[in-house]
Parts: structure tokens; sequence; C-alpha cells
């Protein structure tokens, strides 16, 4: 349980800098160059995405003895799926519900942060 905590606690810190990473690049698109906010928020997550992977495996998850190509491509599908997330909810948040995009943008940061733990931790350290 303890290893556990301290990995939530890990993660949560790669996810707090990645989130800044991804929140700084989409609002910088889109207020200063006027890409649109979708836009912007799925070249900003591609970005945050290759940080997090490189920080995730050296200090999150235990994945030392697999097979490092594989491991990338399952990265890449899990972020993939994670990128859909995010984009249906900031369509949805801004859309539909008329939230502004740099709140709506911390919501689906939220939901897509849990699905990435929990996905990432069910089949990265899979044993």
């Amino acid at each position: 349980m303890k290893r556990l905590f301290e990995q939530i606690i890990k993660f949560g810190l790669v996810g707090f800098l990645c989130f800044f990473i991804d929140y700084g690049i989409m609002v910088f698109l889109t207020e200063v160059f006027n890409v649109n906010y979708l836009i912007s928020s799925g070249i900003s997550f591609t970005i945050s995405v290759i940080v997090n992977y490189i920080l995730s495996l050296t200090f999150v998850f235990d994945t030392k003895k697999g097979n490092k190509a594989k491991e990338f491509v399952i990265f890449i599908v899990l972020s993939v799926v994670g990128l859909g997330i995010n984009q249906v909810l900031m369509w949805f948040c801004v859309d539909v519900l008329g939230i502004f995009y740099m709140i709506s943008k911390i919501g689906a940061t939220a939901i897509v942060m849990v699905y990435n733990f929990i996905t990432r931790k069910l089949i990265l350290e899979r044993k």
C-alpha cells in the first residue's frame, strides 16, 4: 500500500508538470496565434504526452523488465485514447455547455489523468 501511495504521488507530480506544459502550450497557441482551441489542445496534449512518457517510465512505473518498444506502443495507444477523451470533453464543455476553454481544459485533464493512471498501472506494470 505504501508503494502504491508513493507511486500515486510521483504520478501526480509528473502529471502536474505535464499539465502546465499542456495548458501553457494550448493557451499560447490559442491566444497568441489564434489557433482553434481543439487544434491547440491536441498539439499541447501530444507534446505533454511525450514528456509524460519519459518521466513516467523513468520515475513512476516499474517497467524495467519489459520490451521498451512494446511499452512505447502501448503508451501511445493509451495516450491516443486519452487524447480522444480530452478532445470530446473539450468539445462538449466548450461548444455544448458553453464553458470557457481554459476552464474546460482543467476538468478534461483531471478526468484523463485518472484514466491514464489506471490504464498505465494495469497494462504497463502487468507481471
